[in-house]
């Protein structure tokens, strides 16, 4: 890994942790196709090289909701209690079963283009029926569990789906950072010892810590700018990256 390439994962950390952090979004998921195709990481190895960059850019959003405040409460225990066992079970299914980078390609894509088409939509044309209630601890956790085989924290998933139940992006963005933090951490644990197995999944280290301090710096400076920051134009960008990103990785997977 050369300085220059180290220098342009901190840019892409930075630049898509100050976008995605105000809305609850570490940002490994964007990182995904600059990784891949621009870095050269190959899969399933990227897995845990956006575990080390939440890792280590985790921080610094929460430092910043914590000061503020925001960092707490009940939404917080139910991420963290399904996201937990989730990234076990994902770091074993992402290579065991699916450690193919088509194949993984094709889910991320089948995950994040409806998902991505569904909060433009909401936030193009908000419903005109009164408010869904906030889903219930049960279905919270749930959905966490469910997330967190997902294998790269899940903030991408979790956050616009909840704000789309009509949870406010305040109270949903500490949460869903702080459960990404945590089952990273875990999950960047499960991976170590499934290398011990012989299968090749040792993250880029380099390109993973230069990521992760962008991202370090990007998150603090986004959480910051949270309060300021209308939500809309929010909601509308982060469904535009998601369906773009997978629309790349249907391109690139059927390639």
């Amino acid at each position: 890994m050369t300085a220059p390439t180290e220098l342009y994962g901190l840019a892409a950390g930075l630049v898509i942790a100050l976008v995605t952090a105000p809305v609850g979004v570490s940002g490994a998921v964007f990182l995904l196709p600059v990784q891949l195709s621009v870095f050269g990481v190959p899969s399933p190895a990227v897995t845990p090289t956006n575990l080390l960059y939440n890792v280590v850019a985790g921080p610094g959003a929460l430092l910043r909701h914590r000061w503020e405040g925001t960092l707490g409460g009940p939404l917080v225990r139910l991420l963290v209690l399904g996201t937990l066992p989730g990234v076990v079970i994902g770091a074993a299914v992402r290579v065991f079963a699916v450690p193919g980078a088509t194949v993984f390609r094709l889910l991320v894509a089948g995950l994040l283009t409806p998902l991505g088409l569904w909060l433009v939509a909401r936030t193009l044309r908000p419903a005109r029926t009164p408010p869904r209630p906030e889903p219930s601890p049960r279905a919270v956790t749930a959905l966490a569990l469910v997330v967190g085989i997902y294998g790269i924290g899940g903030g991408s998933l979790l956050g616009p789906v909840l704000v789309g139940r009509g949870m406010p992006v305040a109270v949903v963005a500490p949460a869903a950072l702080a459960s990404t933090f945590a089952t990273s951490v875990v999950g960047a644990g499960a991976f170590a010892l499934l290398s011990l197995t012989g299968s090749d999944v040792a993250p880029d280290w380099s390109l993973g810590l230069a990521c992760g301090i962008g991202g370090l710096i990007g998150g603090y400076l986004g959480a910051r700018l949270q309060p300021r920051l209308p939500d809309r134009a929010l909601r509308l960008l982060l469904g535009t990256l998601a369906m773009a990103v997978g629309g790349l990785y249907v391109v690139r997977g059927l390639v």
